[in-house]
């Protein structure tokens, strides 16, 4: 016998509380201290929690166009506090649980340990990852220091320039969102695509799937582009620096593991549009692992706080971000949603249908986010936040690895 929506929701709110008591930073408010900081006031002040209903059936929400059925309807909006939920009861019976939260206070491997926390609260079981708020393990040095790398990847907000004035009957370019599916035998092609060598042999280097996926999303946003001259685009992968951070002292390892904040970088490479156009996709992939390497060590993200510290209390921005966005001169980042528990969120009454990440941030760079599916079988969701033309442009010549989220997918059996 199905549990009712009241009964859900009752089950929601109780294991919540407990699990804020762990989380008290997602139950707080974000202010300015004396030096016009963001600061994290944590004063208990709770959660909004939306209850809600949609007249519709899972079956007819177009995951699709999460624009179109998602944003404003089934994702609350946060008002007040750090984090606001909302779970929804459609009229087929199911329960959508969505949660929004302020980036400047948790990341989303914070957000993945939360939710797994929260549904483990659920079901009564202890929770297996503490989250740890000992700031002590992000100091910066003294005296600090950066390479140059850092320097290349950030820039103080002061350093950036005016944008430049529009002509008054310009039209915005339209940014929209997608969510599309990917087969796993699709991601293991393009990997095994990366990885050829220039004789066209597997003997190539060891590209992961991630690394093949950007160098094959690379090409495609800029495939139609026929005025490129000389051009660039940019691409940026988001890298978590927990287990780069780590030394060989295992208390202080387990401490990072569960850090709960933002420890995150965006190194990013940028290529001429004609030569990425040209290239096979191994060289791309080979160009992605390079510009990959400058944040993958200890001594990146030492020298990423240091670089914040001297530059406190000026908000710095990733470079990525900073550049003038223009259909010419395009930028996407891509965040790795790998580790999205979508298959251990299961709050007690069984494993959801469907999980991703929502990310309208408004921003002209591009936005994507590759996910597990729920099915657990290897294929991936992704979520796109690219400019109208770049999606046209994946639809047209990529059709045969990014297809529609569809109920119908979610439903088969395989």
């Amino acid at each position: 016998m199905g549990l009712s929506y009241g009964h859900m929701v009752g089950i929601l709110k109780k294991a919540l509380a407990q699990t804020l008591v762990s989380y008290y930073a997602f139950a707080g408010r974000l202010v300015k201290n004396a030096a016009g900081e963001p600061e994290l006031l944590c004063n208990n002040c709770g959660v909004d929690f939306v209850e809600a209903f949609a007249d519709v059936e899972l079956k007819d929400i177009n995951l699709y166009n999460p624009d179109e059925s998602v944003e404003g309807k089934l994702v609350p909006e946060r008002k007040r506090g750090v984090l606001a939920v909302q779970a929804t009861q459609l009229k087929c019976g199911g329960l959508v649980v969505a949660c929004t939260f302020a980036h400047l206070v948790a990341d989303a491997y914070s957000a993945n340990m939360f939710l797994v926390s929260w549904a483990e609260m659920a079901q009564f079981k202890p929770v297996s990852q503490p989250p740890s708020f000992r700031r002590s393990l992000l100091l910066p040095r003294r005296p600090g220091r950066y390479e140059l790398s850092v320097e290349n990847m950030y820039v103080p907000m002061s350093a950036i320039p005016p944008p430049e004035d529009e002509p008054e009957d310009a039209q915005p370019a339209a940014v929209i969102s997608r969510i599309y599916y990917i087969k796993a035998d699709v991601v293991n092609e393009l990997q095994a695509l990366a990885n050829l060598d220039k004789n066209n042999t597997s003997k190539g280097n060891k590209r992961t799937k991630l690394e093949s996926f950007c160098g094959f999303l690379w090409k495609m946003i800029v495939s139609g582009n026929d005025s490129a001259g000389d051009n660039c685009c940019r691409l940026g992968i988001v890298v978590d620096g927990r287990s780069r951070l780590i030394d060989g002292d295992e208390s202080e390892a387990k401490l990072m593991a569960s850090y709960f904040g933002n420890v995150l970088s965006i190194p990013f490479g940028e290529k001429k549009i004609e030569e990425l156009k040209e290239k096979p996709l191994n060289w791309v992939a080979n160009e992605v692992h390079e510009f990959l390497q400058s944040a993958m060590t200890k001594e990146h993200f030492l020298g990423l706080i240091d670089w914040v510290e001297e530059h406190r209390p000026e908000v710095g921005l990733s470079k990525i971000y900073a550049a003038k966005v223009t259909k010419e001169e395009p930028a996407v980042v891509v965040s790795s949603g790998q580790c999205f528990p979508v298959r251990k969120m299961d709050f007690g009454w069984g494993i959801p249908v469907f999980g991703s990440y929502h990310f309208p941030w408004g921003g002209k760079s591009g936005y994507v986010m590759p996910m597990p599916s729920p099915k657990g079988n290897g294929d991936w969701i992704v979520y796109m936040h690219l400019l109208k033309g770049q999606l046209e442009l994946i639809e047209t010549n990529a059709a045969h690895v990014f297809s529609p989220l569809t109920c119908d997918y979610l439903f088969s059996l395989t």
